[in-house]
């Protein structure tokens, strides 16, 4: 049986645990360097071919390292199939002499398939139909300069298709950052781990379709090496969300107390009830301004509302509540206020979105520290939170998202291209959505149905990693049928529970 290069492993590694992979393999297993780089440029290769199979000449842009090493193997395997071959390398005639290792034996291969080597000079033609990035690799440390960065941007200008091998050059292994300037590719092949940094941030706009190849490493060297992070995937959904008991009856489904929608904002608290409905909890309860209590009975008449001008009114509901969610439209008003303060003051789970979030921030985040909340901050929310430049934040997710559970308690959810997902023990990526997401009340939805999935027993960091992916996966099923642009949060509703059923 093939490879299924497409399917992606649940486990995420930085580009240390990667390294330490590879000497594992390399040092307790005994599979040779060489060996696992020819296997390496063999995965490209098939890749290569499977997406461009009618292609006649080939660009391959090399780096001295060892991805450069394994553009060198590329290189001999499209020579051997008759494809005309281009190698530029980042250099100049001393570039053999800095060669070490496997890339050095992969460079002495080539040579002797008689194939001839360019330097590269700015403004120099790629004449390949398909262009391979091996230049840098994960071990790129810093900002990209000199002549590697000429020949990004001149690569990004070309308008060809370009193929990376194991990372696009320029960004970074570990948070998904461009540093200084990176590769847009049209598809990239990573191997034996995937890095984390291919999933979040800025990589979703350099990596394009992203392969996976183990190099046939066996299951015990990954045995030896800690994982940093966890891919949330399907099975995960089959395993977290299994049938229901034929016995089951809304009581034993769970009740969700939903507080918001100050006036103006009413939209906000109806798309999280109704989304937690469609989650498919037992009893949803929305307590929201009496003003928009006419809209909620049309628009989710299986929602019990209730019209609260004080937080003394919401006493009864709290008692009966599994969770609450908390910050739809809540506003930063009196009104918002005085219902989050009140329910703060509760032992009860919270899911906490938007404007709590903001409160939260202004009032004092340590000193509300529990465990039992799950945060779900968008960039802008959390720098607010860490009192951190959003760019700062952003320029290495997983390092917020660590500060942010520290200094919160409870799971933390880090909205945004890669959502991150930690309750300071286990760190979770989902790796679905798609761009018509960026639109107002999709976290509004978010919260709704993270939820219901905790009022329904899944644990707080399971039902958090769970409802984000449910979410993606109900938007990329709405771009399925009617495009990313013009999506909106209520088109996800909808979805919901196909996504949720599997269908």
């Amino acid at each position: 049986m093939s490879l299924d290069r497409t399917k992606l492993p649940a486990t995420l590694y930085t580009a240390e645990q990667s390294r330490a992979l590879d000497r594992t393999a390399i040092e307790q297993f005994g599979i040779p360097g060489f060996k696992l780089m020819q296997r390496a440029g063999h995965a490209a290769f098939v890749v290569l071919q499977e997406r461009w199979s009618d292609l006649e000449r080939l660009t391959l842009l090399c780096g001295g390292g060892n991805n450069g090493g394994d553009g060198f193997v590329m290189a001999v395997l499209a020579k051997t199939r008759g494809i005309d071959v281009q190698v530029i390398c980042l250099g100049d005639d001393g570039f053999a002499d800095r060669l070490r290792g496997e890339a050095l034996e992969a460079w002495r291969w080539m040579l002797e398939q008689n194939i001839d080597v360019e330097y590269y000079r700015p403004g120099m033609p790629f004449t390949g139909d398909v262009v391979v990035d091996a230049m840098l690799g994960t071990g790129l440390g810093g900002e990209v300069r000199g002549s590697a960065r000429q020949a990004i941007d001149q690569l990004n200008r070309s308008g060809k298709p370009v193929l990376a091998v194991d990372i696009p050059s320029g960004l970074c292994t570990d948070t998904g950052s461009v540093l200084g300037s990176a590769v847009c590719a049209d598809c990239t092949v990573t191997f034996i781990g995937v890095k984390q940094g291919l999933l979040t941030h800025e990589a979703v706009d350099h990596v394009g379709q992203l392969y996976f190849d183990n190099l046939k490493l066996p299951e015990e060297v990954y045995e030896q090496v800690p994982v940093n992070a966890f891919r949330t995937s399907r099975s995960d959904r089959e395993e977290l969300l299994p049938g229901r008991a034929r016995s089951a009856h809304k009581g034993t489904n769970g009740r969700v107390l939903i507080v918001g929608g100050d006036l103006g904002m009413g939209g906000a608290a109806l798309m999280a009830a109704e989304a937690t409905a469609r989650t498919g909890a037992g009893l949803i309860t929305l307590a929201t301004r009496p003003e928009h209590v006419p809209a909620a009975l049309v628009r989710i008449p299986e929602v019990m509302t209730h019209g609260i001008s004080s937080a003394g009114q919401l006493e009864p509901m709290l008692k009966n509540a599994d969770v609450i969610v908390v910050g739809p439209g809540l506003g930063q008003g009196a009104w918002g206020q005085a219902m989050l303060q009140r329910i703060l003051a509760t032992d009860n789970p919270l899911v906490v979105d938007a404007d709590a979030l903001n409160l939260i921030c202004q009032w004092d985040v340590e000193r509300f520290s529990r465990d039992n909340w799950i945060l779900t901050p968008h960039p802008g929310e959390a720098g607010r939170l860490l009192d951190s430049p959003v760019s700062d934040l952003q320029e290495d997710r997983f390092l917020a998202i660590e500060r942010l559970q520290r200094a919160c308690g409870g799971t933390v959810v880090l909205k945004g291209a890669g959502s991150l997902v930690t309750d300071g023990d286990a760190l979770y990526l989902c790796d679905k959505g798609n761009p018509g997401m960026a639109t107002g009340g999709m976290g509004d939805v978010l919260s709704g149905i993270i939820g219901a999935l905790w009022a329904q027993g899944l644990r707080t960091v399971d039902a958090a990693r769970m409802g984000v992916y449910l979410h993606a996966m109900a938007a990329d099923r709405v771009a399925e049928y009617q495009g990313e642009r013009g999506m909106v949060a209520t088109d996800l509703i909808t979805a919901l529970p196909h996504v949720i059923n599997g269908q």
